[in-house]
Formats: structure tokens, C-alpha cells, sequence
């Protein structure tokens, strides 16, 4: 069983979300308020009190630095970076980006990569569904896109990590959002490719509302298929 949590939009769903439910106020989350969000929720699933959940939503504008960070890829113009418990580098979240938060108990043995991997997987999946073709690339995390003689483009940036067997952070699909962010640190700490979206891909909007079912669909089958192997 996966708990599927949508928290808040920059256009309303038309099923809804249940920022209410976490006293947030409509629209995109601030980071900070879903980070602590997340870290109860992930306490909870440690504990076994909750289920596996996922959490599906758009961030206020933000750019945030995992680990491995390095302070001259940081952005030029002095902007807040919030430092977070993650793997890779800087990147940056905000509206029309569509944020996934898998807080799922693995399996023991414990397959970090192979999670990744498979979550890569996934997300090719669902840029499939949108029309864009996309791949995974050897040494590099996320998702792309990569014609034959192009420079390559990450479309969906993907960072994790476990704690207590469970999973934490996730990923960062960019659908309809601004891409300047890009110009002013170095995304991902990558300097010799770019970032993209669905929308400019696709030479037409995709908006995260377009996309947000076929991720939870798929989400939900690969949490399915990844904690079902027997614990030993």
C-alpha cells in the first residue's frame, strides 16, 4: 500500500490536494515547511505507524545543495541556497515542477542504487507517456534528453537518501517551469550539458497537472515492485 499525498499546486488539481490536512496554505510549498513535513512522515513509516508514502508537489522558488556541493557552483548573484541531507549538488525547485518524495521502507539487502535506477527507469516511463523521449546516462544521475549529435539535457533530476532502511528526497520533474534558474549556478554541478522540460521538448505546454496521474500511477507500481523481494 502507498499513500499518495498531493500538497499544494500553482494551479489548482481538479481532484484536489490535502494541504489543509498538513495547516499549509494553498499553492506551492515553501521547502522548509515540506522538509519538516517530510521528516515526520518519514518517522512515522520508520516506525511502521504509517505506510509508504509518497508526497507529490510544486515548491515556492528555491534552489537547495545537497552534500557533494561545491561553493563556486553555488549562485553568482548571492541568492539563499538552503543545505540539505541529500546526495549530489545544487539544483533549484519552483513552480510548474513537478517534486516527488518517495518515503518507502526498503528491502533488506538494501539496494540503494537499484532503487535509483529503477526510479530512472520509471520516469522515462512517464516522459514517454508526455511524448519525450528520454534515457538514463552512464555516471550520471536523472533523467535526459539526448539526441545523436545534441548537447544533453536533464529534464528530471533525481537525489536520495536513506535512513533507517527508508528512503528520503527524490526527484524534480521540470514540466512548464522557468529554466533560467540554470544560467546562475552550475546545475547539478554539471557544466558540460543543460537543463530542459517537458514543455520546451515537446514544443508545446505540459503542465504538471498533465502529468501528475501517470507519475502517481507509475510511482505506486514501482514502490509496488521494489519492496516486494522477501526480507532476509
Amino acid at each position: 500500500m502507498l499513500d499518495v499525498i498531493r500538497l499544494g499546486f500553482s494551479e489548482p488539481l481538479p481532484e484536489g490536494d490535502r494541504h489543509e490536512e498538513f495547516d499549509l496554505p494553498p499553492g506551492p510549498v515553501d521547502f522548509r515547511s515540506a522538509w519538516d513535513i517530510q521528516r515526520r512522515l518519514h518517522a512515522e513509516v520508520v516506525a511502521g505507524t504509517r505506510p509508504d508514502t509518497l508526497l507529490l508537489l510544486e515548491h515556492q522558488a528555491v534552489y537547495t545543495a545537497g552534500k557533494l556541493t561545491a561553493d563556486h557552483e553555488r549562485p553568482r548573484d548571492g541568492a539563499e541556497v538552503i543545505d540539505i541531507d541529500r546526495g549530489g549538488k545544487i539544483t533549484w525547485h519552483g513552480p510548474q515542477q513537478l517534486v516527488g518524495y518517495p518515503i518507502v521502507k526498503l528491502p533488506i539487502p538494501i539496494d540503494v542504487v537499484g532503487f535509483v535506477r529503477a526510479l530512472e527507469h520509471t520516469l522515462i516511463g512517464v516522459c514517454g507517456q508526455m511524448g519525450v523521449d528520454t534515457l538514463p546516462i552512464e555516471g550520471r544521475s536523472g533523467v535526459w534528453v539526448a539526441p545523436e549529435g545534441e548537447e544533453a539535457r536533464k529534464v528530471c533530476a533525481i537525489g536520495m537518501r536513506v535512513s533507517k532502511r527508508a528512503t528520503m528526497h527524490g526527484f524534480a520533474l521540470n514540466c512548464a517551469n522557468d529554466l533560467s534558474w540554470a544560467e546562475n549556478v552550475i546545475p547539478c554541478g554539471i557544466d558540460d550539458a543543460g537543463v530542459t522540460s517537458l514543455s520546451r521538448e515537446a514544443g508545446r505546454r505540459i503542465a504538471v497537472a498533465d502529468v501528475i496521474d501517470e507519475a502517481e500511477e507509475a510511482m505506486t507500481e514501482l514502490v509496488a515492485h521494489r519492496t516486494s523481494a522477501a526480507v532476509v
